[in-house]
């Protein structure tokens, strides 16, 4: 049975072409700037191949120190993806299967960060880092990237743990499982497209973080790529071609990321749809 074209299909089929023309246009624009030298770029036909393509500038931009920035940016947003989603579901399933006073407290304290900028605590939280000797660590942006995405992440959990239906919690209580086989058997799993959801958002904004590297680090050793990519252009500002090769480099993670989690991502927007 053919399915019928309808107009908003149509529609829907227009828009989605435009957004993805919008989305992949600068893309392919930055790997072909990328990919010519430093004479040809400026050409009459910017979107076009012609002439000889060229792979030196990413030598350039690897030489300049870009694998350095790019190793220190994935290291930081593995480990503060995994303590965010961890923390939070674990604080989630602790505030929604303990209902006290204290946990109250402490839920409503956790969601007070939501209503304090990093920019405005920035000063009181250089002092603190540098008065535990952290500064100019990856330990000390591990440490406040990931604790200024828990308030925001607890929140998206704890609202999916309390849809959960108690019935099954109960059921696998009354077979003589215990709070860690719940969490581990029943909530982990159903967990799944949400945390890869989560994992995308938090690992976006450590990934695009820039004022607190700029302000906690120093030395190129630990700098990470918004760092490095303006480096890049004080080092090479009429450098096109290097410029836009390390923007490319610096986004290829992110879209491997996706890739990789857009079935629990959809699964995920999937679910609340159906809610």
């Amino acid at each position: 049975m053919r399915r019928r074209f309808t107009v908003g299909k149509a529609v829907a089929l227009v828009l989605a072409t435009i957004w993805l023309v919008i989305v992949a246009a600068p893309l392919y624009y930055m790997i072909l700037a990328s990919l010519r030298t430093q004479g040809t770029y400026l050409t009459s036909s910017p979107w076009i191949p012609s002439g000889s393509l060229s792979t030196s500038s990413y030598g350039t931009v690897f030489d300049a120190g870009l694998g350095r920035y790019l190793l220190n940016s994935v290291v930081l947003t593995a480990v503060c993806v995994v303590l965010t989603v961890t923390i939070s579901l674990g604080a989630a399933y602790r505030i929604v299967r303990r209902r006290s006073r204290a946990v109250s407290a402490s839920f409503t304290v956790m969601l007070f960060g939501l209503a304090i900028p990093v920019q405005a605590i920035i000063v009181p939280m250089y002092v603190l880092i540098y008065k535990m000797h952290l500064y100019d660590t990856l330990f000390a942006l591990i440490l406040t990237l990931s604790a200024a995405a828990v308030p925001v992440s607890v929140l998206i959990m704890v609202s999916f743990v309390r849809d959960i239906p108690r019935e099954l919690i109960g059921a696998m209580l009354v077979d003589g499982g215990g709070e860690w086989t719940v969490f581990r058997r029943l909530i982990w799993p159903l967990s799944r497209p949400v945390l890869a959801t989560l994992a995308i958002y938090d690992g976006l904004n450590v990934w695009n973080n820039f004022l607190l590297p700029l302000v906690l680090t120093q030395s190129s050793s630990v700098a990470v790529l918004p760092l490095g990519l303006t480096k890049l252009e004080g080092l090479y500002s009429v450098n096109v071609p290097a410029v836009m090769a390390g923007v490319l480099l610096s986004v290829l993670p992110l879209l491997v990321l996706f890739i990789f989690m857009r079935r629990q991502v959809m699964n995920s927007l999937g679910g609340m749809i159906a809610r």
